[in-house]
């Protein structure tokens, strides 16, 4: 599992950052990426990356401001174009509020684009849990911007020990599809002797949890979002000391990030939305607001990636 950012800017990009588009590389776990937010210009954030937008399986929009949708119908065209005929192109689930499907739909029905994959829809107006399969699940919570906005926790369940073959083999149980059958929990008899499972498996793998926020003031719904994650994804609008600027206009600072990440007890903050007035040393100072607070805070650049 990894996250890479597209783009970290807030409102409109700057010479060092594109608007909000964050990627959670789910190759390894499910072959698959999953989108959070597709600002202006994201196709072409990818392009200088490795992922491929076929892998694109799940899509999943903030709110609906134009610096957080405004790039996802050339996405959708380009993701359209971008695969071959052996592979054939899969659907695409899109989550987001009320409002994203006629959007999306609108944009290609007005250019006159036709996608030759499928788009299941999602719209949201409530938090809870919004997706769950064998895993992994994903949860919503709503925030505290001027417009309906959400957050996204997605949570990995936990995954079965790794099997001890050696020790199977040295036991006397031939590789093979018995192997198998004891990595899925069963038990195995082979040649008058009994294999358990339990004596084989090793202990379960805990599963990871990443909360992706989208704009928002400081607010408790966030901490009870983010309750224990491995990383927290949190706007840092403004620097420390811009307070009542950032609540004036539905975003938070650096520091109200970090307090946030410290109340949820999570492992590593990192933060993006930066606003374009920032620069250079600024950034620096953006980012010791949130260190004062919780340490192991980091702002995310275009193209930083984390492996969780």
């Amino acid at each position: 599992m990894e996250l890479l950012f597209l783009g970290t800017s807030a409102g409109q990009p700057s010479k060092a950052r594109n608007v909000s588009s964050t990627a959670l590389k789910l190759l390894d776990e499910r072959n698959e990426v999953w989108l959070f937010d597709c600002g202006e210009g994201t196709q072409r954030q990818i392009l200088s990356t490795t992922l491929k937008p076929r892998k694109v399986a799940k899509l999943f929009i903030t709110h609906m401001h134009g610096d957080h949708l405004f790039g996802l119908p050339g996405f959708l065209a380009s993701r359209n174009f971008q695969a071959s005929d052996e592979d054939g192109q899969t659907e695409l689930d899109i989550f987001g509020p009320i409002g994203i499907k006629d959007f999306v739909m609108n944009s290609l029905k007005l250019t006159k684009t036709h996608l030759a994959f499928r788009i299941n829809f999602h719209e949201l107006s409530e938090a809870g849990k919004i997706f769950e399969d064998e895993t992994f699940e994903v949860y919503t919570e709503k925030l505290d911007h001027t417009i309906f906005c959400l957050g996204y926790r997605i949570v990995e369940k936990n995954r079965v020990g790794e099997l001890n073959s050696d020790r199977l083999k040295a036991d006397g149980l031939p590789f093979g599809p018995l192997f198998g059958k004891i990595k899925k929990g069963e038990t195995v008899e082979f040649e008058g002797k009994t294999f358990r499972p339990e004596d084989y498996i090793g202990d379960e793998k805990i599963g990871k949890v990443v909360t992706i926020l989208g704009d928002t003031r400081k607010t408790d719904r966030s901490v009870h979002l983010a309750i224990g994650s491995d990383v927290l994804v949190h706007e840092a609008t403004y620097k420390a000391g811009d307070e009542k600027m950032a609540k004036n206009h539905g975003h938070s600072s650096s520091r109200q990030a970090a307090e946030v990440a410290n109340e949820a007890k999570v492992k590593r903050l990192l933060m993006n939305h930066v606003s374009a007035r920032y620069m250079g040393a600024d950034i620096s100072e953006l980012a010791q607001g949130a260190k004062s607070i919780f340490e192991n805070s980091f702002v995310a650049k275009d193209f930083y990636e984390e492996k969780i």
